[in-house]
């Protein structure tokens, strides 16, 4: 694209405390999705399809696998341009904290920035789940001489409260601009979309936290102001001074800002038509490449089920769930509606059969296991018990937690035999 330059700016979202115990050791963009990939694949995959590949992730918590997945994953020809930078939070000399803010990360990386040759900053969020050709939403920046573009989402009034919320003029400039709308404001607020988002009740325009800057409007606020957020300060701050641009997306698209956001998106991979298509080779999603067998499965019924490589299961029934790499399930174990992560690498043979490992990774024999998050490399023993549900109160111990009644088995740990939940 040697008429568009881009440099793609990944926000890898604060300390992640709603996605908690996910993001207990790792940050929110390293959080594993799908069974086989992280979130942050999802905006990468993005910019790579639409051949943007100059890109910077920013993050600022518990950033060492996140770093690990991006070298391991990211390998560009020698001879291009193209680049998956991690930016961590740093000290230097004119700046002692921590990012304050979506903005506020980004002028604390301009120096970063500012050594690449580029036109436009395309900001991007790390936990959305979503396919989109930003091409288009580039064209339409230029074509209509923008200065920031928005990429905004239909909402009904039950979600509009939850976003930055705006109206635009009849040639998509934005006018005005309220950030997370109390219920009784949202009348005021109501957008012309399509007849199709009109019969699902859809009237406001969200903004999705997806921006373009033209780079020498972005080096102006950014270095002459102390402004912390794009959504609570630029946007607002700029609707008048500037020409912003709404660029309409009806595909799909959710936000992965809560263990039940997670937990949905995640399980919505098993309907016989996802709404988020893993099968499209033109919006492929890359993650790192690993050399691991084909799975193994033996004596099992499957039922809407998702199974990455690497697998080894002889469950009696596995319904609705997504497995994730080398994962293990033992006989007449029952899996229903639960996402299981995986495992980072596989138990030698030896130590399983010289008994050196009293409860082998992975799900036991005997188990049922429903409405359940088993974050990587848990040990469940045989004849454990988790059923998951409204029923149960929100609750955290050492090795599990219960949020919205999903029970969450933390990384690593190790659930004895005849455990129930």
């Amino acid at each position: 694209m040697p008429d568009k330059k881009v440099l793609a700016i990944i926000l890898g979202g604060g300390q992640g405390s709603r996605l908690y115990p996910l993001t207990e050791s790792r940050s929110k963009p390293a959080v594993p999705i799908a069974g086989k990939y992280r979130l942050v694949d999802i905006p990468i995959s993005n910019c790579i399809n639409s051949g943007i590949k100059k890109m910077y992730v920013l993050t600022q918590f518990n950033s060492a696998s996140l770093n690990r997945h991006i070298k391991n994953t990211y390998h560009f020809s020698f001879f291009s341009e193209a680049f998956v930078d991690v930016l961590a939070a740093e000290q230097t000399p004119h700046n002692e904290g921590w990012f304050q803010g979506t903005a506020d990360a980004v002028r604390q990386s301009l120096h970063h920035f500012k050594r690449h040759d580029f036109d436009y900053a395309l900001i991007l969020s790390g936990d959305q789940l979503y396919q989109m050709d930003f091409n288009e939403m580039l064209d339409e920046h230029i074509s209509k001489k923008a200065d920031i573009t928005i990429a905004t989402l239909p909402v009904n009034d039950k979600d509009a409260p939850e976003f930055g919320v705006l109206k635009t003029d009849k040639n998509s400039i934005i006018n005005s601009f309220i950030e997370k709308p109390a219920k009784e404001l949202l009348p005021d607020w109501e957008s012309d979309v399509s007849d199709e988002m009109k019969s699902e009740g859809r009237n406001y325009l969200a903004s999705m936290g997806i921006y373009i800057f033209n780079k020498k409007l972005l080096l102006d606020l950014l270095e002459n102001s102390e402004t912390i957020d794009f959504g609570k300060d630029i946007i607002p701050q700029s609707i008048d001074k500037q020409k912003i641009l709404s660029y309409p997306y009806e595909g799909y698209w959710t936000d992965i800002g809560n263990i039940d956001s997670f937990f949905e998106a995640n399980i919505g991979l098993t309907d016989d038509m996802p709404k988020f298509d893993l099968y499209n080779r033109s919006k492929r999603v890359y993650t790192r490449a690993r050399m691991l067998p084909t799975s193994k499965i033996s004596g099992t019924t499957l039922n809407k089920t998702v199974i990455a490589e690497g697998c080894i299961i002889h469950a009696a029934k596995i319904e609705k769930s997504v497995i994730g790499i080398r994962s293990r399930i033992g006989n007449e174990s029952t899996v229903i509606n639960t996402y299981m992560m995986g495992s980072d690498f596989y138990e030698s043979l030896e130590d399983i059969e010289n008994k050196k490992v009293e409860i082998l990774m992975g799900i036991g024999e005997r188990c049922f296991i429903k409405n359940t998050i088993l974050d990587k490399n848990c040990r469940i023993g045989d004849d454990v018990r988790i059923n998951g549900g409204k029923h149960l109160e929100d609750i955290e111990t050492e090795t599990y937690a219960v949020k919205d009644g999903i029970v969450v088995i933390k990384k690593n740990a190790i659930i004895p035999k005849g455990f129930v939940i």
